[in-house]
């Protein structure tokens, strides 16, 4: 028998539609994470982050040295639901028209056909973002921002869901393109996987001796989609909008900060809030679920001052720690 999960088996005949929605949403979010950490060897927040960008309809970007994970996370992720997914392997010579694809002369017919690129799938991994040049790597804003792609005037949609799962190795530095500011603002969250404990490190060796598991499809696309919009309609009180507007003000008046969070920031902060309360099966969003999520979302987006030397998650702490949570 399958296990994945159907839109049918997700509704329940019993209790209130909207908390129904919401405390499936929460079993079935754990359905993934477990597949994914029966794969992955990583600790569980750092997984249930990773999941944030796709029901929360953003994207993921994965920063940390070479050989801790990245790339396992983004494909167990993908594996694990069952959906189109296609990995690009970025480097120098990748053209914008290799990823969205490009209009071919059809002889026979005398007209021009589209050819999509790999673009065109619900999870994307991007390996290694930042070896492609900044025109390529730029052909992913309109498709991150809009889930669209404009080719040769046309405006072509992307399907749903639509995930970038991005990978990069911020120790490295030759032959790498540093992500702009505006390409990094387009990831929901940004994660640091670390390097694992002993003992999961021999984890990781007792799963790699006979070869990596795969993970197996746990949900449908059509759920993601159910899912995407159940947290969507997760309630955001006055006051904690409140306190998610001053957290981003803080940002922005920090001493060691030249450009805090913007409101499109802002934005994202409240929907990766939306989502961590979804996982708790929660249908309201609390102070508490801000500050926990917060530096995922806000650090990468931070611009520090010349000569500073606070780290962008430290800066976030400080921030936190200036303003008032409301009761």
């Amino acid at each position: 028998m399958s296990n994945v999960v159907s839109i049918s088996d997700a509704i329940q005949s019993e209790g209130p539609p909207s908390e129904v929605a919401v405390r499936t949403l929460a079993v079935d979010a754990e359905k993934l994470l477990n597949m994914v950490s029966s794969v992955v060897v990583a600790p569980e927040r750092t997984l249930r982050t990773a999941l944030l960008g796709l029901f929360a309809r953003g994207h993921v970007l994965l920063e940390d040295l070479p050989g801790v994970g990245k790339t396992l996370i983004g494909k167990t992720v993908a594996q694990s639901i069952a959906c189109d997914f296609k990995r690009i392997q970025f480097t120098p010579d990748l053209l914008p028209s290799d990823i969205t694809g490009t209009t071919v002369f059809d002889m026979r017919a005398s007209q021009f056909n589209f050819v999509a690129g790999p673009i065109f799938a619900n999870v994307i991994l991007a390996d290694e973002i930042n070896r492609a040049g900044p025109r390529t790597q730029s052909s992913l804003l309109e498709a991150m921002a809009e889930f669209q792609v404009s080719v040769d005037g046309d405006v072509k949609l992307l399907p749903e869901p639509f995930l970038v799962i991005a990978t990069q190795n911020f120790a490295e530095s030759h032959g790498t393109f540093p992500l702009p500011d505006s390409q990094k603002d387009r990831f929901l969250v940004s994660i640091g996987i670390g390097l694992p404990s002993p003992k999961d490190e021999v984890e990781i060796l007792e799963r790699s001796v006979h070869g990596m598991p795969e993970a197996t499809p746990v949900i449908t696309s059509a759920r993601v989609r159910e899912m995407q919009s159940t947290v969507m309609s997760i309630d955001v009180s006055t006051q904690v909008r409140e306190y998610i507007v001053n957290v981003a003000r803080a940002t922005r008046q920090h001493p060691a900060v030249h450009t805090g969070l913007s409101p499109r920031g802002s934005a994202a902060l409240q929907r990766a809030a939306q989502c961590w309360a979804a996982f708790d099966g929660r249908g309201f969003v609390t102070p508490g679920d801000v500050a926990d999520i917060a530096s995922s979302v806000i650090a990468h987006r931070l611009m520090m001052g010349p000569g500073s030397e606070l780290s962008t998650e430290d800066t976030v702490a400080e921030a936190l720690e200036s303003v008032p949570v409301p009761a």
